[in-house]
């Protein structure tokens, strides 16, 4: 079988279904095993990518608001490529290409009898529904459920842990500007690592958030996870959170329990690895438990992240 795959969260699925070999194009997003880049790319995006994250929605928007797909297909490539299959997704028109422009470009491309499957999970349940979907569809049934197993037994050795503790409050925002709060999935891993979601919603898309409502919620712990963004990209906008009214002044800052994520490899990805995301919740939420000989892969605690840059910075003045 050959399969396109045009979501990275689909990928890792194929991956862990220990289907890889079967891979023969993916989307330009696609990054994760390492070695998925070395297969060709069928996407493109419609908008330059580079560019802050307020400079980023308005490319967005503007592409959005004339009905058209934020990324392009190329059909020529899928010819090339000759897949019995094409995995795609319906849940979010920012995520990857929309489902009409991969019908169309199938369509123009390849044979009739091409299979497209396409996904749409909103929460835990769907997400596991969905692995479901891509392992049945790729003939892989008996390891999807093995994977499934897998995850929810990591899953539930996390919430064993985390039920008798208290539930701090917080926040997880997904964009930085405009504001955005993590909806979706988000807040079930959230509870699953032991925390209280604030301003966010299991199975809701995520939502633009005031900023006084920020305020007026004050949570104990914030987390920064934007949609694609590394955590060195989250940093160089930095700023985008400080310099607003009363942002010294909020609970989570003065505590210093304000921590970047990377929204790019985890959290916005729904597949296996959402189990490494929630374990990266935990490691923030409840450190006397999780943290303990933990590699802390994927977070940073912002401001002992600053000490110690300005710790090496006088160090080599």
């Amino acid at each position: 079988m050959r399969i396109v795959s045009l979501l990275p969260s689909i990928t890792e699925t194929i991956a862990s279904l220990g289907r890889y070999h079967q891979l023969v194009g993916r989307s330009h997003e696609c990054d994760f095993p390492e070695e998925i880049k070395t297969l060709p790319s069928c996407t493109e995006p419609k908008f330059d990518p580079d560019g802050t994250s307020y400079e980023l929605n308005e490319r967005v928007e503007a592409i959005l608001q004339e009905g058209l797909s934020v990324y392009r297909v190329d059909a020529d490539r899928l010819r090339e490529l000759n897949p019995d299959i094409v995995l795609t997704q319906d849940h979010c028109k920012v995520c990857a290409t929309s489902l009409e422009e991969v019908k169309e470009a199938v369509r123009s491309s390849l044979d009739a009898d091409v299979e497209i499957i396409s996904v749409s999970p909103d929460d835990l349940s769907s997400v596991v529904s969905s692995i479901r979907t891509i392992a049945t569809a790729i003939n892989a049934e008996k390891e999807g459920e093995k994977l499934v197993a897998d995850m929810k037994e990591k899953l539930q050795n996390i919430q064993k842990k985390t039920l008798p503790l208290h539930p701090p409050e917080v926040l997880c925002l997904e964009w930085l500007d405009p504001l955005m709060s993590a909806g979706n999935w988000m807040p079930e891993l959230l509870q699953l690592a032991g925390g209280q979601p604030v301003l966010a919603k299991a199975g809701e898309h995520s939502s633009w958030l005031e900023w006084k409502k920020i305020q007026q919620s004050d949570p104990e712990i914030i987390t920064i996870t934007p949609c694609g963004y590394s955590i060195s990209e989250t940093l160089s906008e930095w700023s985008t959170l400080t310099n607003r009214p009363g942002w010294n002044q909020l609970k989570a800052v003065q505590n210093h329990q304000v921590y970047i994520m990377d929204g790019n490899h985890y959290f916005n990805r729904p597949g296996p690895r959402l189990v490494d995301s929630t374990r990266i919740l935990a490691e923030i939420i409840h450190p006397s438990i999780f943290r303990e000989n933990a590699e802390r892969v994927g977070w940073i605690n912002v401001y002992n992240y600053q000490f110690q840059q300005n710790i090496n910075s006088s160090f080599h003045a």
